[in-house]
This record gives C-alpha cells, sequence and structure tokens, in this order.
C-alpha cells in the first residue's frame, strides 16, 4: 500500500514555486473537485467544463510564479483563476454559438446529470458554509461564485450601488475565512 502524501499549505506552495511536478499532481487530486463544481455552476456543460477545468490547471502552474500568499489563500487564487477563465469562456462568440446551436439541437435538458454535479459540488461542504452568511452576503456569494456574475452585473441585477456590492463581498469573504479556519 503506497504512502499518502500530505502537505500543509505552505509546504505546498514551497514546493509548487519550485516546479515540483509531484506536487503539483497533489494540489490537482484535492482542489479538482472543489474547481469543476464552481466552472460547472458557471457553464453548465460537462465537456466544456473539463476543458476550462484542465486550462485553469494549465494556468494555474504556469503563472504559479506570481501567486502571492500575502494577498489570498492558494485556493482562492486558484478558484478565481477558474472562475475568470468561466466566465471569459461564457462569454466568448464562439461559446454563444455553440449554446445556440444545442438549444436548438437539445430541447430537454438531462437533470439528472445537473442533479449529480451539484450534489458532488455540495459534498465539498462549500455550499454549507455559505449558508452560514447574512442573507445580503450569501446573495451575493451565490451570484459571484456559484453563478459567474461579476460585481457590476450583481449591482443592477439587485439594484445596489456597486460600493455596497463590493462592500457586502468583502464582508462576506472575510466571514467565510473566519468560518472555514480551524
Amino acid at each position: 500500500m503506497p504512502d499518502i502524501i500530505k502537505y500543509n499549505e505552505e509546504e505546498l506552495i514551497a514546493l509548487l514555486k519550485s516546479g515540483d511536478e509531484s506536487a503539483f499532481s497533489y494540489l490537482y487530486d484535492n482542489y479538482s473537485a472543489a474547481l469543476y463544481g464552481v466552472i460547472f455552476r458557471i457553464i453548465n456543460n460537462n465537456e466544456l467544463a473539463e476543458d476550462v477545468l484542465q486550462e485553469a490547471f494549465v494556468k494555474i502552474w504556469n503563472s504559479f510564479q506570481s501567486y502571492d500568499a500575502t494577498k489570498g489563500r492558494l485556493f482562492t487564487w486558484m478558484l478565481n483563476i477558474a472562475r475568470n477563465l468561466s466566465i471569459d469562456t461564457i462569454r466568448g462568440k464562439s461559446y454563444k454559438k455553440q449554446t445556440k446551436i444545442q438549444n436548438t439541437e437539445n430541447a430537454v435538458i438531462n437533470a439528472s446529470d445537473n442533479n449529480n454535479e451539484s450534489e458532488r459540488f455540495d459534498a465539498l461542504g462549500i455550499r454549507k458554509q455559505v449558508t452560514l452568511l447574512k442573507e445580503d452576503q450569501k446573495q451575493i456569494i451565490d451570484l459571484a461564485y456559484f453563478e459567474g456574475f461579476t460585481q457590476n452585473e450583481i449591482s443592477q441585477k439587485l439594484g445596489i450601488p456597486l460600493g455596497t456590492v463590493k462592500t457586502r463581498m468583502r464582508a462576506a469573504i472575510f466571514e467565510l475565512k473566519k468560518i472555514l479556519q480551524p
């Protein structure tokens, strides 16, 4: 039976900064499901979500030297990369064209696939932690991280000033950090 390697965040970061490929494999094994869940919630297409996940990990590997632990946790940094790539993908012309084609060909959405992905993501406990936030903070986090809205789009959708959106998001992220830290 092989030994199971575990790294704390600082060890993992140091190994990744040194270009350690086994640490990158560990990173993928331990974070890919969570990132896939976020990507899928934004894109809502299994095949495309897998492509974006792969692209996200390539970007993480290639730009890891730019990661700064003083600016935020590793998972938050990776989550932002995955989220931004997902948003860029759905805003792209080829995605919009493909979506129109799929909607024409498939009038019925396979609900069981969507439910399985939601359950897989929810099994990580992230959604559960978000439910502990105040309602206004929860709403902003849901829109930003689970539905892929920008802060400006959230402001327009909710009819509140952009500054209020930013303040609530900062407060929500601060609360989530307190909840998630042991």
